[in-house]
């Protein structure tokens, strides 16, 4: 007699509860403020629909920013091809509490390749082997585009940057 394990997901609402933060601070970092929400509900939802056939020994965080970048360049697309239109432009915008605008303007004005690979490698805690399959490329490659971002946000951004390594688990 063969006894078979049974291995069980854990519930995807503790995946959301888990992996959310860490999905969105990569959503603003790669689409701004502004379409962070809606990259971060895509996100999810597309997650929904693929989590019962996701491997149970696959890395959710990796999974979830990948499919982060996905949506991310797919609203950066929407954006490229549709103008919005308003009636009135406001006199002045209200910067959104808590939210650090001229790091936004930082990060943004960075180029996408060392963008994407700080906010994948610094914000979401991945390995520099999955930032690389990311962003197509080698693992050198992807630590050499962080580490220029870094630099650069370091010479241009007003505020204060941490000066501590990426999340613990995310040194490679």
């Amino acid at each position: 007699m063969r006894l078979h394990t049974v291995s069980v997901k854990e519930p995807f609402d503790r995946v959301v509860q888990t992996h959310g933060a860490t999905v969105q601070r990569v959503c603003r970092a790669v689409v701004g403020p502004v379409d962070a929400d809606d990259a971060w509900s895509e996100t999810f939802l597309s997650a929904l629909r693929a989590y019962p056939d996701l491997p149970d020994d696959a890395n959710v965080q990796a999974w979830l920013v990948t499919i982060a970048h996905r949506k991310a360049v797919d609203i950066v697309r929407r954006a490229a091809r549709h103008a919005v239109p308003v009636a009135d432009l406001p006199d002045a915008t209200a910067p959104p509490d808590g939210r650090d605008l001229d790091l936004w303007a930082a990060l943004a004005a960075l180029p996408t390749k060392q963008r994407h690979a700080v906010a994948y490698h610094h914000v979401a805690g991945l390995p520099y082997d999955d930032v690389a399959t990311l962003l197509g490329g080698t693992a050198a490659a992807a630590r050499r585009a962080a580490a220029d971002g870094v630099a650069t946000l370091r010479r241009t951004y007003g505020g204060t940057l941490p000066t501590t390594a990426a999340p613990e688990g995310a040194t490679s």
